[in-house]
């Protein structure tokens, strides 16, 4: 999967099923194009846990990591509409980091994505970078896989916004993430037992434990989309 631009909003979270279908229509047919109308989004993508559990994966792909504190995103931010007040409280557990891109590798679009979250031990920041850029540079020549991205966090002094507030105050975020998508749900997951596995990682330079998850595409929206007729 190639990616847009040179940031991005990575989130995480888990939705009630009585909730689901509310959530879905909002989120495809009006949160998505309200972002993609902001200067600077690229693409919106939502992702649905593999496993069928409660799990989504959303991102949004920018232009530049300046499009975070940008007036216009900063003003939607703070002003949701009535259907966005009302599905805001459901997002539970909710992780936002907001992130560079630090290196992008394959192409195309992707059905499956894995998620990896995780941190550099004190002091080994550059090994692990060093060495994830190795392994994911790699990756998207394998039978199932299609794409590898590192993301860092680096969040914006912009302080806590409305919608922060209506889900009970401010996000959790992740450190560094990793994402790999493709076509194959057993290919990822072979890549995070096997390249991205915990002890790997951790030998290379990551704290313990790192989070990981395999989502299924759900919907995708582009800003080119969200300006066709139709579009609310």
């Amino acid at each position: 999967m190639t990616l847009l631009g040179r940031a991005a909003v990575a989130m995480w979270w888990d939705m009630a099923p009585d909730q689901r279908a509310e959530f879905e229509d909002w989120h495809s047919h009006e949160h998505f194009p309200e972002r993609m109308s902001i200067p600077g989004f690229l693409r919106g993508s939502r992702w649905s846990a593999a496993d069928g559990s409660e799990g989504f994966f959303v991102i949004y792909e920018l232009d530049a990591y300046e499009t975070l504190t940008s007036e216009h995103y900063l003003a939607r931010l703070n002003d949701p509409t009535p259907w966005s007040a009302k599905m805001m409280p459901h997002h539970r557990n909710m992780v936002r980091s907001q992130c560079r891109v630090i290196a992008s590798h394959g192409g195309g679009v992707a059905s499956v994505m894995a998620t990896l979250r995780l941190s550099p031990q004190p002091g080994r920041e550059e090994a692990l970078s060093a060495h994830l850029h190795d392994a994911l540079a790699k990756l998207p020549s394998q039978p199932g896989v299609t794409g590898a991205h590192l993301f860092q966090t680096n969040t914006p002094k912009s302080g806590v916004t409305t919608e922060q507030r209506i889900r009970g105050g401010a996000d959790a975020a992740a450190d560094w993430i990793v994402l790999v998508s493709g076509y194959s749900d057993e290919a990822l997951r072979q890549v995070l037992l096997s390249e991205l596995q915990p002890t790997a990682l951790e030998a290379a330079g990551a704290s313990a434990k790192p989070s990981s998850s395999v989502f299924r595409l759900a919907f995708s929206m582009t800003r080119d989309d969200a300006a066709q007729p139709g579009a609310r």
